[in-house]
């Protein structure tokens, strides 16, 4: 008997020991569900998001997955990314966290267009409030493609959140076996599988022989550093986003401003720069409350503060290294904090 209660904790210890990480799938939709004709293998034509998790997990070698993980999954959302919203970011946010709280919940893997994945994965590495892995990942080919992507990327994301290695990595999008960091990503082509490209700093690592090996850590705040909370909301504030182009006027920024926007972002050329005329509009949106951020059309390189522009005279923010999209997300949540002032919010391109 006395060998007996001294051997069941120690083998259940053990147990805990040599269990497999559970790692929960949330899939949105996208291209990785996506189907095109029964008929046609090659053609380039698809429906995104008609194919559940349950479907897409079939394809996949279970028992090379069990080596690595017990898995759970969960239908959040079932839309292309194109269609998804900030209300969507918050609902996958929302219960990213609730599962990353429980104990048996190891990491957790993200399937999502690829259209948008990189402002989804940028929104929860500012509003999650833990350091498991969290993997977004996604497919430039549908599910019924004769070479579809997205099972070897699902499976990668996979192995990925449930590595060790992973953990304080912040959120991170695995495609075409590279690692990325959500802070310092963007889709550079419309059709290629190796799509997706740091815009400035690197790849967080990459995926070997089902094995992630990192080169890098992320620099940025991020996830448990991170100060944005959105546990109590369930909008954010309206920010658009507009292209700026030779021969620009102020009717675009006018049209934003009637809208009801509290926030513009301007992708101006060169080093974010601006027109005379579009100057004139952005600042007089500035002195009416609304916050204005210079960013650039370009995928790479700082939108710099003390160029052409004499940004505090007009009443600008700056991106740096931020693309449009990514400062887009950073002043929605800057708003939602009730954070205004300008000199706070240009802190907080530079940390984040």
């Amino acid at each position: 008997m006395k060998v007996r209660k001294f051997l069941l904790p120690l083998l259940f210890g053990f147990g805990i020991l040599f269990a497999k990480p559970t790692v929960y799938i949330l899939a949105t939709g996208g291209t990785i569900a996506g189907a095109g004709s029964s008929t046609e293998k090659t053609a380039s034509s698809y429906e995104a998001g008609k194919v559940l998790i349950q479907t897409i997990l079939q394809a996949l070698p279970k028992q090379e997955i069990a080596k690595y993980a017990k898995l759970k999954s969960e239908q959040v959302l079932q839309k292309g990314s194109q269609d998804l919203t900030p209300q969507d970011w918050i609902i996958i946010a929302k219960r990213v966290n609730d599962l990353l709280k429980q104990r048996d919940v190891d990491g957790i893997v993200i399937t999502h267009g690829t259209d948008t994945i990189e402002e989804t994965s940028m929104f929860l590495q500012l509003v999650i409030k833990s350091d498991k892995p969290v993997v977004l990942v996604g497919a430039m080919r549908p599910s019924t493609a004769i070479s579809a992507d997205g099972p070897k990327n699902l499976f990668d994301g996979i192995v990925l959140a449930s590595s060790k290695e992973a953990r304080g990595q912040g959120v991170m999008v695995v495609a075409n076996s590279n690692i990325l960091s959500a802070s310092d990503i963007t889709k550079t082509n419309p059709v290629h599988v190796d799509t997706f490209k740091p815009a400035n700093i690197g790849i967080l690592g990459y995926m070997w022989n089902n094995k992630p090996y990192f080169l890098r850590i992320s620099s940025q705040l991020h996830t448990t550093k991170s100060q944005f909370d959105i546990s109590k909301i369930s909008s954010l504030p309206r920010v658009d986003i507009l292209y700026g182009y030779a021969g620009m006027d102020e009717r675009a920024i006018e049209a934003s401003i009637a809208s009801g926007t509290k926030g513009i972002v301007f992708a101006g050329v060169g080093n974010g720069n601006i027109s005379s005329s579009v100057e004139k509009a952005l600042s007089q949106a500035s002195a009416k409350g609304i916050k204005v951020v210079r960013a650039g059309r370009m995928i790479s390189g700082p939108i710099t503060q003390w160029g052409e522009v004499n940004d505090e005279q007009l009443g600008f923010i700056t991106s740096w290294w931020h693309t449009p999209q990514a400062a887009r997300i950073i002043l929605m949540l800057a708003l939602q904090s009730k954070i205004t002032d300008n000199a706070k919010i240009q802190e907080l391109m530079l940390k984040y």
